[in-house]
């Protein structure tokens, strides 16, 4: 609405004219949450990433709406096991949904996990679901179906090998306890290592202690444990980088928001994505450089151990194809031609060895 006011003082000049633009916002109360806390570069980048950038597009598109964002991270609404549950819910409108524990639920979307040596390019991996999360029939569906729009991909960066012993051939591995939790415990079979369960917050102890030799990790979320402390030999491998999950939205909740809330969410979620690919990497460097300072020792495992580590292992795709249902060679073949076609060749081409 436009208000023009053209004011004459008595035996003065006429003031000057002016306009006052106003336009009428409305505001919306979203809840936006996580089972981790801001520290967590997932989370951070919800919190100085994803909502910012809705509030520009907003900005930029009209400025008719503005959202109130209640906050609940850290845990305060939910655990990490209920991220999808959260959501699907409506507990919270909006939240970081981890798919890597979800293995039974969302078993499409961890891929990743059951097709190491794909690719270490953690930008690809993203890429690669934020194209197949539109464009895959079946991921599509399982997302509506459990009441979730995906907004963003976040990922791991490639997993590595930190130890308390040198690592120079395959066969170093041989009765080494490594700590390699769910999923990841299957990427040791036929190195001759145990996995042993563990998580993140207890590696550093259970190195300290014994219980443990080493971890398979990645640099981003070693850095702030330490571990680097109590496992000063960093053996790079290259086993691949991880798709975990990403910013969600509860669907009846989206759905009823007005087109251009919609949007922003949209819009603001693929930026999301970009800028967390440009955190990872950014990370990683500082992580390497840090390590080094402090006295790790990285090495590289030989090119001709490292495809004897690829050649050793069991047709993990399959099992994981055979027990996910038919889609899962969709998703197989899709995930392979993303990588295939920004230009990787695979480590392993998991997706040519599925029978019928």
């Amino acid at each position: 609405m436009t208000i023009r006011r053209r004011g004459l003082l008595a035996g003065t000049a006429a003031l000057p004219l002016f306009s006052i633009e106003s336009r009428a916002q409305t505001a919306l109360n979203i809840t936006i949450a996580s089972s981790h806390p801001v520290a967590n570069y997932w989370v951070a980048n919800m919190k100085n990433v994803f909502q910012p950038e809705v509030e520009k597009h907003l900005r930029d598109n009209g400025n008719t709406h503005r959202i109130n964002w209640r906050e609940a991270y850290g845990g305060t609404l939910y655990r990490f096991q209920d991220t999808m549950e959260a959501v699907r819910d409506n507990i919270t409108d909006i939240g970081y949904v981890g798919t890597l524990w979800e293995g039974s639920t969302m078993p499409l979307q961890n891929v990743t996990y059951f097709t190491p040596f794909a690719t270490g390019d953690h930008g690809v991996v993203a890429r690669a679901f934020e194209q197949m999360n539109e464009t895959v029939p079946a991921i599509r569906q399982n997302w509506n179906g459990l009441n979730m729009i995906p907004l963003s991909s976040f990922i791991t960066d490639t997993y590595h090998i930190w130890s308390n012993f040198p690592i120079r051939t395959l066969d170093d591995l041989r009765n080494r306890k490594l700590a390699a939790p769910g999923t990841s415990a299957g990427w040791l079979q036929g190195t001759g290592a145990t996995p042993v369960d563990g998580a993140l917050t207890t590696y550093y102890t259970d190195i300290q202690t014994g219980v443990i030799e080493g971890a398979l990790s990645f640099y981003v979320g070693i850095l702030p444990t330490r571990v680097y402390e109590v496992a000063k030999y960093v053996t790079e491998c290259d086993i691949g980088a991880m798709y975990v999950g990403g910013i969600a939205a509860n669907r009846q909740r989206m759905e009823r928001w007005p087109a251009p809330v919609r949007n922003a969410m949209v819009a603001a979620g693929k930026i999301s994505t970009e800028k967390h690919i440009e955190d990872v990497s950014a990370r990683i460097a500082n992580a390497k450089s840090e390590m080094a300072q402090k006295g790790a020792i990285i090495t590289t495992l030989p090119a001709a151990e490292r495809e004897r580590w690829i050649r050793g292992l069991p047709n993990l795709a399959k099992t994981w194809a055979d027990s996910s249902g038919p889609a899962a060679r969709d998703v197989l073949n899709a995930y392979f031609a993303a990588i295939r076609g920004a230009g990787q060749t695979p480590g392993r081409n998991w997706d040519r060895e599925l029978t019928s």
